[in-house]
């Protein structure tokens, strides 16, 4: 008796027989991120302000709007202390009036216009002799400010040194204040804006001062940028002139006047930005509907590869996909990374951080296909699944083998994912594309569809194999107790797609091979088990 089964051995090796879905991981998943706004999001958003100013609010009014029942309140600090240079081998403080320096002796002693040159040993030009003085050294300007290398600030220099030179300036807040408004807002924006900015930062430095040092603030973005007299302007003089010793209150308490750039259209809570901050009545979100005005208001797509990004952000394993968790407003709290040794979750900052971001507030969109974990069988149809999230409908494109990149088909997105039912004729190369960026190719790949039927004597088998492929060579193959295949004839495929092969059909399991090439994977029948008489 004969008969024949699709063996089970044969399918978990992927050796025969089509596939209605596909278990494998995305294949070379496309990233790209594309958000909204620049900046933390907490507190004043400087676009949003220029917007408001535009539109005829007031200073106080701006502020309150970002920083949701505060009031304005007087500094109670008039001085601040910037560290302008931490430790440097040498610096050079000048002036092109005589100036004076006052040692830890508290000797004063007379410098004339020029240079002073000083490294660790705190040597000084005094008259004709060069002479080390006991640290620390103040440096006081005359009729003209003083400079540190090339740039001039107001107030006085502090200088130490040991192993290095270490510079800082004591400065009143005000002066402090004409330093740093047109560093962190430009100087042309309206007055009522300046103004506002004036307010924040001078409520951020005194809640930012460091304690127990030498120095209260950095020049620099860690605190706020100041540039010293090369930065001042009329208008900023004016803004911090007007508001002169206002700041932020909440209850009685000086408020966290935290600023940014560009909200993207509205600012974010606190606690949805840094992980561990408790919520705070006054930083909260609040629509900033001006930020339009900013060229940073929508920004991307950024594309990326899934190697990249992997790598970027410490995937564990090949990183195949990623999740968002999100605010209300949009922005991203955390990130969960999907690999293929498991997952790890990273904060929205961290990300930002890792990728160089403009802002939290961004959408993660992927492009990939499912590789086809194994060939489709000539003349039967498969399905092909991929991820398309983060935009609305992709383009599936084909290319068979030895041809062209062309488009079939339109596919809408449900759920970030997109499907299309497939029935190539030949090997075929996929992707899919959105206009922003391009999946990774994968591969399906088409098996001739043979099939196997033995002599009634038992001394031949015959076959047909489609689609027609005259001359292909077929072999007929016996397994062995091992599970091991050997070939036990051969033949070849005739003009009508059939075949015959000359073979002893002992009882056992038997199947035809077609080596076609041309585009076409090997393509195996059905298992033909002969049983004993």
């Amino acid at each position: 008796m004969v008969s024949t089964f699709a063996a089970a051995l044969l399918a978990a090796l992927g050796l025969s027989g089509p596939s209605a879905t596909h278990a494998a991981p995305p294949s070379g998943a496309t990233f790209f991120v594309s958000g909204h706004g620049w900046g933390h999001g907490v507190g004043l958003a400087q676009y949003g302000a220029y917007g408001y100013a535009l539109h005829g609010w007031a200073a106080e009014d701006i502020v309150s709007h970002y920083y949701p029942g505060t009031e304005l309140g007087q500094a109670p600090v008039k001085r601040v202390r910037v560290l302008l240079a931490p430790g440097s081998k040498k610096v050079v403080v000048s002036s092109r009036v005589p100036f004076t320096v006052r040692d830890a002796a508290g000797k004063t002693h007379k410098l004339p216009a020029g240079k002073q040159e000083l490294g660790p040993g705190l040597k000084l030009k005094l008259g004709a002799s060069t002479k080390a003085l006991p640290a620390p050294l103040v440096f006081s300007p005359g009729t003209a400010p003083l400079a540190l290398g090339n740039r001039a600030y107001r107030g006085t220099l502090r200088v130490t040194g040991g192993k290095a030179v270490r510079v800082v300036n004591v400065v009143g807040l005000e002066s402090y204040l004409w330093g740093v408004v047109p560093s962190e807002m430009p100087d042309t924006w309206p007055a009522e804006a300046l103004k506002s900015q004036a307010i924040v930062a001078r409520t951020y430095a005194l809640t930012h001062m460091l304690g127990g040092g030498d120095f209260d603030v950095y020049p620099d973005t860690r605190s706020q940028v100041y540039g010293g007299m090369a930065a001042e302007s009329d208008s900023a003089h004016e803004a911090v002139d007007g508001t002169a010793g206002e700041v932020v209150l909440y209850k009685g308490e000086l408020a966290q006047t935290f600023f940014f750039s560009s909200s993207g259209g509205r600012t974010a809570n606190v606690q949805d930005v840094w992980n561990g901050s408790k919520p705070t009545p006054y930083l909260v979100s609040v629509p900033d509907p001006y930020d339009t005005l900013s060229p940073y208001h929508d920004w991307g797509p950024l594309k990326m590869s899934a190697l990249r990004l992997g790598k970027r952000l410490g995937s564990r394993g090949s990183l195949l996909d990623v999740r968002t968790d999100t605010a209300a407003d949009g922005r991203v709290r955390s990130m969960t990374l999907i690999g293929t040794k498991g997952n790890r979750t990273v904060s929205g900052s961290s990300v930002r951080a890792a990728l160089g971001l403009r802002s939290t507030w961004f959408t993660m969109g992927t492009l990939s296909l499912t590789q086809p974990g194994r060939s489709l069988e000539y003349g039967t149809k498969t399905r092909l699944v991929g991820l398309a999230r983060g935009i609305p409908q992709v383009t599936l494109e084909s290319r068979p083998y030895g041809g062209q990149w062309k488009t079939l088909a339109v596919l809408k997105s449900r759920g970030g994912q997109v499907a299309a039912t497939l029935s190539p004729k030949v090997t075929t190369d996929y992707r899919i594309s959105s206009g922003i960026a391009r999946s990774a190719v994968v591969r399906l790949s088409v098996a001739p569809s043979v099939r196997l039927t033995a002599s009634s004597d038992r001394t031949a088998v015959t076959g047909l194999v489609k689609p027609l492929l005259p001359a292909a060579p077929v072999q007929v193959q016996r397994q062995g107790s091992n599970g091991a295949w050997t070939t036990v004839s051969t033949a070849n495929v005739t003009a009508d797609g059939a075949f015959e092969a000359s073979v002893n059909l002992i009882p056992g399991s038997y199947r035809a091979r077609v080596v076609a090439g041309k585009g076409f994977a090997a393509g195996l029948s059905p298992v033909l088990t002969v049983v004993s008489a």
